[in-house]
């Protein structure tokens, strides 16, 4: 079987970093690791769109999350002050942008599901992977690993899934979907929130859009 595909995967960039804010004044690592990729998606999804309707290949859209999602802060995302220093946890930023990688997914999928359009849109969890993603927090991650080396993979493993949800013709039409080891699994309760996740789009929107006008 033959499986015609397009399309592109949103990676994470930044982690557990100490608070720091992009030029833009945006909290790094939700910067980083969700905005950037809201506006990626978004500048390149009606050319998608539009190929995915002149030729009638299927376009996917991968997003990379992390089992990291589920610890986040108390209310999912921070949206009445998703900038502030006070009471910002490196760990849970990061969380919280793994889990608005997966809530971006989710209402993604239910757009282009409503819209009747070819495109997919699924998240991954790529699993615990030694890159220098981790270095500011390298002494801890190498004490972990220490005890939980079986559970670590190297970087061909680490793509196994994303390479798996881009690309396997068994997959052809499943959107708004979280993988991990190459299989379907259930996020946490905020991911699973479609109230949070439009929360999140119309949020991101005015973000992008006051950032446009600046």
């Amino acid at each position: 079987m033959t499986l015609l595909i397009f399309g592109f995967r949103n990676n994470a960039g930044v982690m557990f970093c100490p608070y720091q804010q992009t030029e833009d004044g945006i909290e790094m690592q939700f910067a980083t690791n969700h905005l950037g990729h809201f506006l990626l998606t978004k500048l390149l999804l009606d050319k998608m769109k539009q190929t995915a309707k002149d030729t009638g290949i299927e376009g996917r859209i991968i997003n990379l999350s992390s089992i990291a999602h589920v610890y986040t802060y108390e209310e999912g995302i921070r949206f009445d002050n998703i900038n502030d220093e006070d009471g910002y946890s490196d760990k849970k930023a990061y969380g919280q942008s793994k889990l608005a990688n997966i809530l971006h997914t989710n209402e993604l999928s239910r757009r282009l599901q409503a819209e009747g359009v070819n495109i997919t849109a699924n998240s991954v969890h790529p699993g615990v992977i030694m890159t220098p993603l981790m270095r500011h927090s390298s002494l801890l991650m190498n004490f972990l690993k220490m005890f939980t080396f079986f559970a670590w993979k190297n970087i061909p493993q680490g793509a196994a899934t994303t390479c798996y949800v881009a690309l396997h013709p068994s997959l052809k039409g499943v959107t708004g979907k979280y993988f991990r080891d190459c299989n379907e699994c259930q996020p946490s309760t905020h991911a699973s929130n479609e109230l949070l996740g439009r929360k999140l789009w119309d949020f991101s929107n005015k973000m992008i859009n006051s950032l446009s006008k600046a």
